[in-house]
């Protein structure tokens, strides 16, 4: 046996022994997971991807046949390409949308409040519904951000929402007590963006 057969047998009982650990802690890890319930997810941070990943949860929610809910917050009256999918082709998708823009062009703190409440009006319902598997609350951490919507009122109708309920909180910030309150929290960091580098948004990729 020549010293590179035997050097690549070492290699792969090596490999071998550290797949067999890895596998031990990660069937260790699902073992202790004995608790069967919905889960609270905050997307947040600075990059790009948020409301994108969540709207791949929708996806996969559908897959299985779950009744789903996506409400968005500081959305202007141009539609995503996933948001237009949703609203022409998945008809069993409860869908709404604020409409009135970012704040920085409406510029109008009273009309924001009250399209903010108009829209939680949407929400409240849902989180009340057991039939709904999946929840979608698309920027609105802006609405806690902004003290558009009652901070306290949203963390205690998140905390009180049907056992088996996800629900997916997506935006910038949101208060620590938001974190706090989410099983998952994931902080998307903006590393490199094409907008930076004068490159428009394109259709398909950014929305």
């Amino acid at each position: 046996m020549s010293d590179d057969t035997r050097s690549d047998d070492a290699k792969a009982e090596r490999h071998k022994a550290t797949m067999q650990k890895q596998k031990a802690r990660v069937d260790a890890a699902i073992e202790a997971a004995d608790t069967e319930r919905g889960v609270l997810l905050l997307l947040t941070g600075n990059g790009k991807g948020k409301s994108s990943s969540a709207f791949g949860m929708v996806m996969r929610a559908l897959g299985y046949g779950h009744r789903v809910g996506v409400v968005q917050f500081i959305k202007g009256q141009q539609l995503s390409g996933e948001e237009i999918y949703v609203r022409d082709h998945c008809p069993q998708v409860a869908f709404h949308q604020m409409g009135t823009g970012f704040t920085w062009n409406t510029q109008d703190r009273s009309g924001d409040i009250a399209a903010a409440e108009a829209t939680w009006a949407k929400v409240e319902p849902m989180l009340t519904d057991p039939s709904f598997d999946l929840v979608v609350l698309d920027e609105l951490t802006y609405m806690i951000g902004y003290s558009y919507l009652d901070e306290q009122k949203v963390l205690d109708a998140l905390a009180n929402r049907p056992r088996e309920q996800s629900v997916v909180v997506t935006g910038r910030g949101g208060g620590s007590a938001l974190r706090e309150l989410a099983d998952t929290v994931s902080e998307i960091k903006d590393i490199k963006h094409a907008f930076k580098a004068g490159i428009k948004a394109r259709k398909g990729v950014d929305y």
